[in-house]
């Protein structure tokens, strides 16, 4: 009963602290030419993100030790938890859509010319 808890918990922080990682990284962002040049404060938020990121990474390994220790012996193997698995599949995810949306500003979404 407790475990079960604990995992519900873990699965919660998780999500939560990836969350975080998403909006440190995408949502921050007031001036929208902020994100064309090398400011200090897009390195910042760059550095918060990784801050965060390290973070929810810590959470994640955590949560992946609660659902490992759940489940029946022989154990699974730590990669194969719910909450690693979540921060895999969210860290891939999020890493693609950051480059994305980088090009996709730098070249398409600010500059006055039409390009189709």
């Amino acid at each position: 009963m407790l475990l079960e808890l604990a995992k519900l918990v873990a699965l919660l922080l998780c999500l939560l602290s990836l969350y975080a990682v998403f909006h440190a990284l995408f949502f921050t962002i007031e001036d929208p030419h902020l994100f064309l040049q090398p400011h200090q404060a897009f390195r910042d938020k760059i550095i918060d993100s990784l801050l965060l990121f390290a973070l929810s990474a810590g959470i994640c390994l955590i949560g992946g030790f609660i659902f490992r220790e759940a489940e029946p012996p022989p154990h699974p193997s730590l990669s194969a938890t719910l909450p690693l698995q979540l921060f895999y599949w969210t860290t891939g995810t999020m890493v693609v859509m950051f480059f994305l949306a980088r090009f996709l500003q730098a070249h398409y979404i600010f500059t006055p010319s039409v390009h189709w």
